[in-house]
């Protein structure tokens, strides 16, 4: 089994190269310290299991669809500190795979890489509590949806945006804008389609991700319901 490892720390790279040699099974054929270098060694070794720290300096989130654009066929695992709930949804959308946290016991980070390398999700028990805590659903990610092309919202649904995430409904927002309730459904539809969520959530996650509401009042909000 083909391994990657990619992150600026060489600490880090050493104590992963030391756990996967130990179990056996796993031939490291790369380390990258930056995403450039990443993108070479996958160039050269082929499809293989990437464990990044994409938090760590010299990579970003933008290299993970960088890769896949260039081979399909890599699997990425993230390995990182603590991240936000946000920050994970992220990560997943842009084409990682798995995700398990750097203070994750060793047999868990082992069994991480075995089921990446086998195509199949894996998450450790800190990152589904910070998912969960969150009242992200997994399932409900939709992943084929991740471009790298930017955003691009006119003014119109970034004002249809805030109305949602302030609870009002398609109704309310149509009689507020003075535009029929079909044309909210589609404007409703066209903003979910670019933000590529699949839900009300998916929208006010975005909303108070990029300031257009206050969390704090999102949450005043949805106390007094």
């Amino acid at each position: 089994m083909h391994v990657i490892l990619a992150d600026s720390n060489d600490l880090v790279r050493v104590g992963l190269r030391t756990i996967l040699n130990s179990h056996g099974g796993f031939k490291i054929v790369g380390e990258a310290h930056d995403k450039e270098e990443l993108l070479e060694q996958v160039k050269n070794f082929g499809a293989a299991v990437v464990l990044i720290d994409y938090t760590s300096p010299g990579f970003n989130i933008d290299i993970i669809p960088k890769v896949l654009s260039q081979n399909k066929h890599v699997k990425f695992l993230a390995i990182t500190p603590e991240q936000s709930a946000q920050t994970l949804v992220d990560a997943l959308r842009s084409g990682v795979i798995s995700y398990v946290k750097k203070d994750c016991d060793l047999a868990e980070i082992i069994n991480a890489v075995e089921e990446t390398s086998l195509g199949n999700k894996f998450f450790c028990g800190q990152i589904l509590e910070t998912i969960q805590r969150a009242s992200i659903d997994v399932n409900d990610i939709d992943f084929d949806s991740f471009t790298c092309e930017p955003i691009i919202l006119s003014e119109r649904e970034n004002e249809i945006i805030i109305l949602i995430a302030e609870g009002l409904t398609n109704g309310q927002i149509a009689e507020h804008l003075f535009l029929s309730n079909h044309t909210i459904n589609t404007h409703r539809k066209n903003i979910m389609a670019k933000l590529g969520v699949k839900n009300t959530a998916g929208i006010v996650m975005y909303a108070v991700k990029t300031d257009l509401v206050s969390p704090n009042k999102f949450l005043f909000a949805a106390d007094s319901n």
